[in-house]
């Protein structure tokens, strides 16, 4: 036999270290005059104190690792008094995946005592790298203690506190274990290494011995004992703590064999595997997988460390690494004739793993404000729109209201227009997922309360634009309860720029008098009002209105045919259900060559009959003309009927199509539920036609055989193809079922 030298210990962290030095010195087989004890943490140095100080100190030890259904060690018993409490959770009791622990002492069952209160958090990755240590002062009795953490419950046990009646009489436990390179049969080859342990939690270990054989002579243990001798061998091993308790003896056999012919190391490899991204990192965790062959004695162990400097640790399966970041997993293996293979390493990052959104928010919206008798909210409503997700969370919320443009969502929404209304409402999560639109529906009526505000054409865009220069002023709501857009009315026909000026100079001074803007901002208004060109000659940046919903705008249509066209309740015209017949409502007071036409229209049919309508666009004057009997036919026959339906049988010449020139199919641009306003814009120019349904480009024509003419009487005007240059404009009604709405009509001339 033959001692071998072991690496010094380090004092890792002077709290706990220094607490627990004691005991590994006495491990050891050491006994120094002066052991330690109260390290300052800040330099990692302990104040000396006398061996009888150290006898009495009571050091209890809970550690953990990545188990969750059970300690890796606790203590059984203890004796009342002063202790320490010791809770390691760290990489070196076993934890390397962070999983956070607590050890908490119950202080609510009557049964078990209630005079220690601790509750530890431990993570290996936290400031203290999972190791804590307390102060506690134990009474006789029973203490419960657990792991608080939810899913760690199985984490429990009790601690049994006898009087302290100061006189030590168990002896310490002692441990061996046999280490070295071993053949299949399990003999060491050339060497082995029989290491002892022995602890105390009374007195303190005194002394550890070990003798080699049944006879040989007890001699004191200091190191690692190195045992080289071919042959069986059976070595004895005690310890005797300061109370003079002496351990029965405890033995340890083993064979050594001749060392192997075996020189070569075994051969390594590591693979990585997990869900990983586009860019090769590992989604939430990686596992690393490491494998050896030895084709002489055979690999004996596989070893891991986790870092640059981490500790090896037996391989005993695949290593899942859950901690984010990049890591470097360091490994190698020992045959069973000692040959070590060199370090080897593969190097991975670990990602936070998110799962992907693809819920929409969920959306709501509530209409509140007094009702009449019928139900309609009278002088206004408010419509409050609500959104939740429990994933991504909402990134925005926008209503629109009566099909108008979506727009953002920011505070309760007024509305105070007399009719019927409809808002839709949606909302987008912070993944992009929008939620299907929503809708109220309700009715303003006149009378009591505030009355409605007596606004220009409704604009609620976010920014005040002067013809089509912004500003960037928010558009805001004045005193007079109308936005600052609709006070000045860039859309109105004005007779010169410097009688607009005069107007938007008026605007400006009320808005500075109200307090809605700054100086800063009017400046900013002035300066768009004078670039915008509104009232300069051929300035065609604004709409003028054709339709605006009164009562008055409609009286300047007229009516020609079979069919009718009402005023209807939410500010639309409307076709007829009472009055039967193919007829036109067009607009008499000027003929329109090269423009942009938007309006709106809504398929109000009943359910299994569809609107049959269209736009009428470049007709002559009907009255006076060869075929007056016949006014409808006048604007087939000589200008183009944009078409208007959505039926998905019956006539070819669906939504958009330019009547008997040119087809679109059904859905151009998506087909709308009924009773949904649909945004159409026409332009004209020349002989070009272009068709938007809700923003969406439908249809390009171009009428190659189109000339300006006025056709023969009598003649046949469809038959080539040719129509007019310009005309006027008008809306068709095809009888009292197909029942359709138009509403917000304007036009630019182009």
């Amino acid at each position: 036999m033959r001692p071998t030298t072991v690496a010094p210990h380090r004092v890792r962290r002077g709290g706990l270290w220094t607490a627990l030095l004691a005991s590994v010195v006495l491990l050891l087989g050491l006994t120094p005059a002066v052991a330690f004890a109260g390290a300052d943490s800040r330099s990692g140095e302990a104040e000396p104190r006398n061996d009888a100080e150290t006898a009495q100190q009571q050091v209890l030890t809970w550690t953990a690792d990545d188990r969750v259904d059970t300690y890796a060690s606790a203590p059984e018993t203890a004796v009342a008094g002063p202790a320490t409490i010791v809770f390691d959770n760290s990489e070196e009791a076993g934890n390397d995946i962070a999983m956070p622990h607590t050890l908490t002492f119950d202080t609510s069952d009557p049964q078990y005592n209630n005079d220690v209160d601790i509750n530890i958090l431990a993570n290996p990755t936290d400031n203290n790298g999972g190791v804590y240590e307390v102060e506690v002062d134990l009474t006789p009795g029973t203490y419960r203690y657990y792991c608080a953490i939810p899913g760690h419950g199985a984490m429990q046990g009790t601690l049994v506190v006898t009087e302290d009646d100061g006189e030590d009489t168990t002896a310490p436990e002692v441990t061996a274990s046999v280490g070295g390179a071993q053949d299949e049969d399990g003999n060491f080859f050339g060497s082995a290494t029989v290491t002892l342990e022995a602890t105390d939690s009374g007195s303190g270990v005194e002394s550890v011995e070990f003798a080699e054989g049944e006879d040989g002579e007890w001699q004191p243990y200091t190191d690692p004992v190195v045992v080289d001798q071919v042959g069986d061998h059976l070595v004895r091993y005690r310890a005797t703590d300061v109370a003079g308790n002496t351990s029965e003896p405890g033995t340890v056999e083993f064979t050594v064999v001749e060392p192997s012919d075996d020189e070569e190391a075994p051969e390594t490899s590591a693979t990585v595997s997990g869900e990983q991204d586009g860019d090769g990192n590992f989604l939430g965790s990686a596992t690393v997988t490491v494998t050896a062959s030895d084709a002489g004695s055979g690999v004996n162990t596989i070893e891991y460390a986790l870092g640059a400097d981490g500790d090896w640790q037996e391989y005993e399966g695949p290593v899942a690494v859950h901690e984010l970041g990049t890591h470097v997993l360091r490994y190698r293996a020992t045959d069973r004739a000692g040959n070590t293979s060199e370090e080897a390493s593969v190097e991975f990052t670990v990602v936070e793993l998110v799962e992907e959104d693809t819920t929409p928010p969920d959306v709501s919206a509530t209409v509140a404000g007094t009702t009449n008798s019928g139900g309609a909210y009278i002088g206004h409503a408010r419509v409050t729109v609500e959104a939740t997700d429990d994933d991504s969370g909402v990134e925005r919320i926008e209503y629109s209201l009566d099909a108008g443009p979506y727009l953002e969502y920011t505070d309760t929404v007024i509305v105070d227009g007399v009719g019927r209304h409809t808002v839709s409402y949606r909302a987008t999560d912070n993944a992009g997922n929008t939620s299907e639109p929503g809708q109220v529906v309700f009715s303003v009526a006149r009378g009591g309360g505030v009355p409605a505000p007596n606004c220009a054409e409704f604009d609620e865009r976010r920014t005040v634009i002067v013809g089509d220069v912004d500003t960037g002023v928010p558009n805001r709501i004045t005193d007079t309860r109308c936005r600052i857009n609709e006070r000045i009315e860039d859309e109105k026909d004005w007779s010169s720029h410097a009688l607009f000026l005069r107007h938007v100079d008026g605007v400006v001074d009320q808005l500075l008098d109200e307090g809605v803007i700054d100086e800063r901002e009017a400046g900013l208004i002035r300066e768009a009002a004078r670039d915008s060109g509104v009232g300069t000659p051929g300035n065609t940046e604004g709409y003028r209105s054709l339709f605006d919903g009164s009562e008055r705008s409609f009286e300047r249509w007229q009516h020609v045919g079979g069919g009718a066209f009402n005023l209807s309740e939410d500010n639309a015209m409307t076709s007829s259900t009472e009055v039967n017949g193919m007829g036109m409502l067009w607009f008499p007071e000027r003929q329109y060559e090269n423009f942009s036409l938007k309006l709106q229209w809504r398929d109000d049919a009943p359910d299994g009959i569809f609107t049959n309508g269209g736009v009428f666009v470049r007709f002559p004057d009907v009255h006076g003309h060869p075929e007056e009997s016949r006014p409808e036919w006048v604007a087939i026959n000589y200008g183009h009927e944009i078409q208007i339906y959505d039926r998905p049988d019956g006539d070819m010449y669906k939504t958009g199509s330019i009547y008997g020139f040119d087809r679109v199919g059904l859905g151009g641009a998506g087909v709308t539920p009924k009773g949904t306003w649909n945004d159409y814009e026409i332009r004209v120019i020349g002989q070009s036609y272009e068709v938007y349904r809700n923003g969406v480009l439908i249809n390009e024509f171009e009428n190659s055989r189109g000339q300006v003419f006025e056709p023969p009487r009598g003649g046949d005007p469809g038959s080539n193809g040719r129509r007019n240059a310009s005309g006027y404009l008008g809306l068709q009604v095809h009888g009292a079922s197909e029942v359709v709405s138009y509403r917000d009509i304007r036009i630019k001339e182009l």
